[in-house]
This record gives structure tokens, C-alpha cells and sequence, in this order.
């Protein structure tokens, strides 16, 4: 069963699979990002690259003792609540151009490399984001409007 949740109710603690209030089962998850501009964005000790206005899905997996309670602190980067950068993809969720607008997570579904590569990760502007503990290209991926990519998102994970 795939879970589209809404960022303001994973902050209010009333979204479907208890991400907000700490409740969350373990998974794979793709938060979905609008970035308003063409953006130059410093990405750790990945550099820095050019970030296209448009759409990104950036395809995570939470199978620690908080599940999927990992999406709410992405969700408070986003919103800039939180400030500490520790993954790749609080470079790209905590940009001032850049606005989380929504999260697909797949309880109790092992596939993040395998979504990554279904989305194209090549279209990610900078190889081997999200992916430092794997061999994909990438787990972060681009497209020009956020309708076609969340329809790939949903259709990927719901065949999962």
C-alpha cells in the first residue's frame, strides 16, 4: 500500500502513517520538490552543481528504530525549522527555492535503489547524490513539471 502524504499534515502530526507524530512504520519513501528557479546549490562533498527549476523526487529508505519518522525531519528542513545539514538531500530540501511538496512512502517495502533506477536517476544534476552507500548513479531524480513525476513515483511503488 503506498501512502501520499501531505507535508502540512505530517507537521500537524495527523498524516495516515504516523510519520508526524513519531509513529511511522519502517520503509521506503520519495519526497517530491518544486524548485522555483534555476538554483546553484553546494551539496556537501559532492560540490556544487545546477539545479534546473522544475521537479525532483529524491527516493530514500528508513528501516532504523524510527521508520519512517525520518521524513519528518526532512519535512522540518524543508520548511526551515532545522538547520543542520547531514544528508545530501537537506543541501536540495533546505534551499530558499526549493519547496517539499509532497511524500510517497511505501511501508514495509524494501526498493529504494530499485525506484531510483525506475525514475532515471541519470537526470539528476549531480551524479551520486544520495546514493554514497550504494552503486547507483544517483537517487535523486528531475523532471520539468511535478505531475508527471509523481505520477511515476505512484506508479512505480504501487507495482512494488
Amino acid at each position: 500500500m503506498v501512502s501520499l502524504l501531505d507535508p502540512g499534515a505530517i507537521a500537524a502530526g495527523t498524516d495516515s502513517l504516523g510519520v508526524g507524530a513519531g509513529d511511522a512504520p519502517p520503509g521506503t519513501y520519495v519526497l517530491l520538490f518544486g524548485l522555483s528557479a534555476e538554483s546553484e546549490i553546494a551539496v556537501g562533498a559532492l560540490g556544487t552543481a545546477t539545479f534546473p527549476a522544475g521537479a525532483y523526487a529524491y527516493v530514500g529508505s528508513a528501516f532504523g528504530s524510527n521508520g519512517l519518522g525520518r521524513v519528518a525531519r526532512h519535512r522540518r528542513v524543508a520548511a526551515g525549522d532545522h538547520g543542520v545539514r547531514h544528508w545530501h538531500v537537506d543541501y536540495l530540501g533546505g534551499h530558499p527555492n526549493t519547496s517539499l511538496l509532497a511524500v510517497a512512502a511505501a511501508p514495509r517495502t524494501d526498493a529504494e535503489c530499485d525506484v531510483a533506477a525506475a525514475l532515471n536517476a541519470k537526470t539528476s544534476p549531480l551524479a551520486g547524490f544520495g546514493a554514497s552507500d550504494c552503486d547507483c548513479e544517483a537517487h535523486l531524480a528531475y523532471r520539468e513539471g511535478d505531475e508527471s513525476l509523481r505520477s511515476a513515483v505512484l506508479g512505480y511503488l504501487e507495482g512494488k
